[in-house]
């Protein structure tokens, strides 16, 4: 039998994007995994629209896949975590949805659900499944959180729920804005079996708007910090050969059991950002190896809720605040220096974009970060010396 994969996706408010994802993972050809699905306290309707897809009442329209009701209805166990604790939710206890009829031409008794702008032509783009998956489709179990816990706490509830109940050989983090190839987990697979010691396996990650364009082959480390390696390159299969990284952008990431019992889960202490950096930098640190498989291809709409003008300033202060933290970490005397440059160029950039109005960063606020940067990693030399 092959290696058991659990595989979790984090919600929040973004309901039309998770349906794409799920219905993409529910035609992958891998024979092996279950699927958890942590709400994290979303104020629209996304639990109604999650409970409706899983018994067939929604129709998912993309132009990277063919909608299938085979797989319908997807059989729901819905958990409710509130105070560090989980309860079964006694309204469904994990019986199978009853599917109502679906006729697949019949528009008048279908929700049509279209994740893509008219206007984004992606007539190019490849299907997901090339062929109707192993009908033994595995069950969906709904997490729903009291709260926002963010990234890394929100996915961490999820890996200890399934450590403790499942016993996965590996988990995969998956963003809900992803859209998966039907080969994509067992291009994964094959390569993390071929190692004990390797403990993270990443994929290829395109642009999901234009899959000629990179997101992400992996994260390496560049002048003294993490980056995603040909992140906004155009593809021109100078990434098609599988090779070391330092690890993978938790976006679409393979975490083997034995590493995550080792270094442990995902930094709550970063919300958002950088989480997935800390743990690749610290698996690297703890002898673990990472691999990338190009033939693992996952399309990814990158951080819609994170990338809104709204919310960019306060995630260019978090992103310096959160990589200067793994910096001083898990960096070594070079490494440090290399950054204390890279944010000084990029501090002139924001604070005189700031200052003439080209962006929204208050320019108070960011130099104060930027100080304490400085002050954080000046003190991690002295640490480093001492050791």
């Amino acid at each position: 039998m092959k290696p058991l994969v659990t595989i979790i996706i984090l919600n929040w408010n973004g309901w039309k994007d998770t349906l794409e994802c799920l219905e993409s993972l529910y035609q992958i050809q891998y024979p092996n995994y279950n699927v958890i699905l942590v709400d994290n306290h979303s104020q629209d309707q996304s639990l109604n629209q999650i409970r409706e897809y899983c018994q067939g009442l929604i129709t998912i329209k993309s132009p990277f896949f063919t909608y299938q009701t085979k797989n319908k209805p997807i059989q729901i166990k819905e958990i409710t975590y509130q105070e560090n604790q989980l309860t079964n939710d006694p309204d469904n206890d994990g019986k199978e949805n009853k599917l109502i009829n679906n006729p697949d031409n019949d528009e008048q008794e279908n929700k049509l659900l279209n994740n893509q702008d008219k206007n984004n032509k992606l007539n190019k783009s490849p299907k997901v499944a090339k062929k109707y998956p192993n009908e033994n489709k595995p069950a969906l179990t709904l997490i729903k959180n009291d709260e926002n816990y963010g990234f890394a706490k929100g996915n961490n509830i999820a890996m200890e729920y399934t450590l403790e109940n499942h016993n996965p050989n590996y988990i995969l983090l998956l963003n809900n804005d992803t859209i998966v190839e039907g080969e994509f987990l067992t291009e994964m697979i094959s390569v993390a079996e071929t190692d004990e010691k390797i403990g993270i396996v990443g994929g290829k990650l395109l642009n999901a708007n234009n899959p000629q364009i990179i997101d992400s082959t992996g994260h390496v480390i560049s002048w003294g910090r993490i980056i995603d390696r040909g992140h906004e390159k155009i593809d021109k299969h100078q990434y098609d050969n599988q090779n070391k990284i330092m690890g993978a952008m938790a976006a679409a990431a393979l975490y083997k059991r034995e590493m995550l019992r080792d270094i442990g889960l995902l930094d709550t202490s970063y919300i958002t950002l950088g989480e997935d950096a800390d743990l690749s930098w610290r698996a690297h640190n703890h002898g673990w190896r990472a691999i990338y498989n190009p033939k693992s291809i996952i399309y990814h709409k990158r951080g819609r809720s994170i990338t809104k003008k709204s919310v960019i300033p306060k995630m260019t202060i978090l992103s310096l605040k959160n990589t200067t933290e793994y910096v001083s970490r898990y960096g070594n005397f070079i490494q440090k220096l290399q950054f204390k440059l890279v944010i000084t160029k990029e501090g002139l950039m924001v604070l005189t974009g700031s200052i003439l109005g080209r962006n929204d960063v208050k320019a108070g606020e960011y130099l104060s970060v930027l100080i304490k940067s400085y002050l954080k990693i000046f003190k991690s030399f002295l640490l480093t010396n001492r050791e």
